[in-house]
């Protein structure tokens, strides 16, 4: 499997040839910066397509189908149309906060968006604490919400910031439970080093038999509520909230907040992928080396993508089969369920790996 690290040794050696080092660091930030935005904003119209197509098909619908063949340029007409909208400035609300907070949820999504690992050596972000660094990072979007909803000096906003507010922070609780349920097997929080792991010995859903399994059904749960997805969406309830706590934003703030809930889905997903499924590492069965040779073949990127649109068509299959729950029943699946299951199967692990149960 080719290793990406090859190409940005000899992009970085070339750079040093021709400028000073401070000047070849700031242009490799620079063309990071780039990456980022430029995979930040085609993924979020992927992804939004997608669900578009996905909801329509569920409902036995056609879906957008005008705009382009099947309605692929759909996307991009709307993100111009958003991007000429004005911003309508609100008299009564704290100005200063309101206009920080969609820029604190997405500096939250683009920063948690780079550490996932695309192909051996293409990962931006990579620290020996990569998941706490990921869990800490992806915290601060909860904060934006928080200040959307204080800021905007409306009820309905307030509401769904505060319902928010308690639905992510609890399920915190469950993502960060079950994700150092799959440390404890993996022996490491480096992202690079899960996905070297497993590209070696195979999957960790695997390795790790009933306990890894159940500890991704809990993170396909738990992973929905964080990105307020249905049937978690109470926060955003058109019924009752109008729009939930960006109900008073418009033009490119109330886009922020659109990409970066699509973004955060992906990112959700590209997660699952790397703890459970891999990340870029081929699917391989110790022994067979002719398979595992044909596997390695294909590009790391390419399995990369496939884990994270498989992982994305079990969260919409999620999201569409399921009616919206209350705001008490969205809380006691958290605290006396998931919680309490988490954290056996946090114990369960520690016990397998101490008694080497583990594949």
């Amino acid at each position: 499997m080719f290793d990406f690290s090859v190409f940005t040794s000899w992009l970085d050696a070339a750079l040093l040839s021709v400028m000073p080092g401070w000047l070849t660091i700031l242009v490799e930030c620079v063309l990071v910066a780039l990456g980022i935005i430029t995979l930040y904003a085609i993924f979020a119209m992927v992804m939004i397509y997608v669900e578009r197509k996905f909801c329509a098909f569920v409902q036995c619908r056609l879906g957008p189908d005008r705009v382009g063949p099947w309605g692929t340029i759909q996307v991009v007409c709307d993100v111009l149309k958003m991007l000429t909208k004005e911003i309508v400035s609100l008299r009564k609300t704290d100005r200063f906060l309101h206009a920080l907070a969609p820029f604190l949820v997405v500096t939250a999504s683009m920063t948690t968006f780079a550490c996932l690992p695309w192909n051996k050596g293409a990962q931006i972000l990579d620290f020996n604490v990569g998941v706490f660094f990921f869990l800490a990072i992806g915290s601060i979007g909860v904060v934006g919400i928080l200040l959307a909803g204080w800021s905007a000096n409306n009820k309905y906003s307030l509401i769904g910031a505060m319902r928010a507010g308690a639905q992510i922070i609890s399920y915190e609780l469950s993502i960060g439970m079950v994700m150092l349920t799959m440390i404890c097997l993996t022996g490491t929080m480096s992202f690079s080093e899960i996905c070297q792991n497993q590209a070696e010995g195979g999957w960790y859903i695997f390795r790790g038999h009933i306990v890894a399994l159940a500890a991704f059904i809990v993170y396909l749960i738990a992973g929905n509520a964080e990105c307020n997805r249905g049937p978690f969406d109470l926060p955003e309830s058109e019924s009752e909230l109008t729009a939930g706590y960006h109900t008073e934003y418009s033009g490119m703030d109330f886009g922020f907040y659109y990409l970066a809930e699509y973004l955060n889905l992906f990112i959700c997903a590209g997660m699952a992928s790397t703890i459970f499924l891999g990340g870029w590492a081929p699917f391989v069965i110790p022994g067979l080396d002719g398979f595992n040779e044909v596997m390695a073949m294909i590009p790391g990127f390419v399995w990369f993508l496939a884990k994270v649109f498989f992982v994305l068509f079990l969260l919409l299959w999620e999201r569409w089969t399921f009616p919206r729950l209350r705001i008490d029943q969205i809380l006691t699946l958290e605290w006396k369920y998931l919680i309490p299951i988490s954290m056996t199967l946090l114990i369960l692990m520690a016990l397998c790996v101490s008694l080497g149960l583990t594949f």
